[in-house]
């Protein structure tokens, strides 16, 4: 099967078709001041291997005289997958508004469809933000919605959004970040933790009438409400415009490009989006960026192929 380039980017970016250049990108990013043993932690009497026999990338630790390359410690450890290979799947999700679906990224790259489905979830998990800050620092509006995706297992169909799945998202209009979460249920005593460990207490929180959210609007410096059910969508400054057009991109993409999605890899492709609409144009960040700042997040996020599935 003939392997399609990366948007025809192979040319003009020698990291997507070539295994060394590959390699010396990725060492330049996780390694800025040089190699690091993920050993032992030695950073200055480590050398790089050479020699015919020599796999690429292979660097020595002569403290614990262990071998090792930049893929141990991340989410490209023991996969079999060329490293140039890779940084394309990871150019196409960050290039992607609505993502890309694994049969798209089995024809693209030329590997299974197995092995796309496990990429995309490793990448997915690159996504995955472990820096936190309160949103609404400074007291600025942080604005909260529900949304239904999809059916929870074993629910019976019936109506409104008991049997669906059911996802949390918060927008802070400030820094334009997305946060999102699955919940079981949504009700006060589901959300308000949520809420509390993610807002400022002097935000200013922006919510539509669901009464859920009243007793939560008290834990902050003012709760803004805009009622829906009569019409209401913009009193002044407050609104749900901006979650509600976060959720637009995320069910579009949900229904569109990947059609189904389980309740235990929700929260991966939540994770996804959330980055994706975090690290957006709109915020004076490009494509290349984008997948360059998902390559930063690899480091200690390493994920097999049967954690993947559960």
């Amino acid at each position: 099967m003939a392997r399609r380039t990366c948007h025809g980017l192979a040319s003009v970016r020698p990291h997507f078709h070539n295994e060394e250049a590959a390699y010396a990108f990725v060492e330049a990013r996780l390694w800025p001041n040089g190699a690091v043993c993920p050993h032992c932690g030695e950073t200055k009497r480590v050398g790089k291997m050479g020699g015919k026999a020599t796999r690429i990338g292979v660097h020595k630790c002569y403290a614990c005289r262990k071998q090792f390359t930049v893929k141990i410690g991340t989410v490209f450890e023991s996969s079999h997958v060329p490293l140039h290979q890779w940084l394309q799947a990871f150019y196409l999700m960050c290039g992607s508004k609505k993502g890309i679906s694994s049969n798209q990224l089995h024809r693209i790259l030329g590997v299974t469809l197995k092995t796309a489905w496990f990429m995309s979830h490793r990448i997915r998990e690159a996504m995955r933000s472990d820096a936190r800050f309160d949103f609404g620092s400074g007291g600025g509006a942080v604005e909260a919605d529900e949304t239904f995706i999809g059916r929870e297992p074993g629910k019976e169909v019936r109506r409104a959004f008991q049997h669906k799945l059911k996802v949390l998202s918060l927008v802070d209009r400030e820094s334009g970040q997305a946060r999102s979460f699955v919940v079981d249920h949504v009700d006060t005593a589901t959300l308000k933790p949520i809420v509390q460990e993610n807002v400022a207490k002097e935000a200013r929180f922006m919510t539509d009438e669901g009464r859920w959210y009243w007793p939560i609007g008290r834990e902050f410096a003012e709760h803004q409400t805009v009622f829906h059910s009569r019409g209401e969508y913009v009193r002044d400054d407050a609104h749900t415009n901006t979650v509600e057009g976060f959720f637009s991109i995320f069910k579009r993409g949900m229904k569109g490009i990947y059609q189904h999605c389980e309740k235990q890899h929700l929260h991966r492709y939540l994770a996804e989006f959330d980055f994706r609409y975090s690290n957006r144009v709109a915020l004076g960040i490009g494509d290349s960026e984008r997948a360059d700042i998902a390559l930063l997040g690899v480091r200690g996020k390493r994920l097999t192929y049967q954690t993947a599935r559960v």
